[in-house]
């Protein structure tokens, strides 16, 4: 098992524009709800559906299928958190291979130029996961200093009465 995968996934601007224009169903096929109201009030949609296309070749490849093993568009999707970052949302057959992965969540970057969309994704499992720093406990370090300095005391007392 691998600690972590990463994926990387250009779309072409105009190339989503055509086919947005040469198919009005493509969206309803590909994109979630959610996905299509974002994307469709802003005012370059086809950037934003770009993006969220590559997302989801980006996050296949960091899970390492692709489209393959009965993963299908509807089972990656993109949301934004309060923040307003990406965030991948993982189902169905998508969510199965992460989980069998121990893949914890998906970090997504989107960005675009004028022409091009990128993604990049990092399954990130509980490996690879940073851990938060413990914070120091002042009642707990009293008690184990209170602990050991017991012990020393008890070491003092043995060490007199054996001798």
């Amino acid at each position: 098992m691998a600690l972590a995968g990463i994926g990387v996934d250009m779309v072409e601007i105009a190339r989503m524009e055509k086919v947005l224009a040469r198919r009005p169903n493509f969206t309803k096929r590909v994109f979630s709800e959610e996905e299509r109201a974002y994307c469709d009030r802003m005012a370059r949609p086809a950037q934003h559906y770009a993006a969220r296309f590559a997302a989801r070749e980006a996050v296949l490849k960091a899970l390492g299928t692709g489209f393959s093993q009965g993963i299908g568009f509807a089972d990656v999707s993109v949301v934004r958190n309060d923040a307003g970052q990406p965030q991948a949302v993982l189902t169905g057959r998508a969510r199965e291979v992460a989980d069998e992965q121990g893949v914890r969540e998906v970090a997504l970057s989107l960005s675009y130029t004028h022409e091009i969309a990128v993604a990049n994704a990092v399954a990130v499992t509980d490996d690879v996961r940073p851990r938060p720093e413990a914070k120091p406990d002042p009642k707990a370090d009293l008690r184990r200093s209170f602990r050991e300095a017991r012990s020393v005391l008890d070491e003092l007392e043995r060490v007199e009465t054996d001798g």
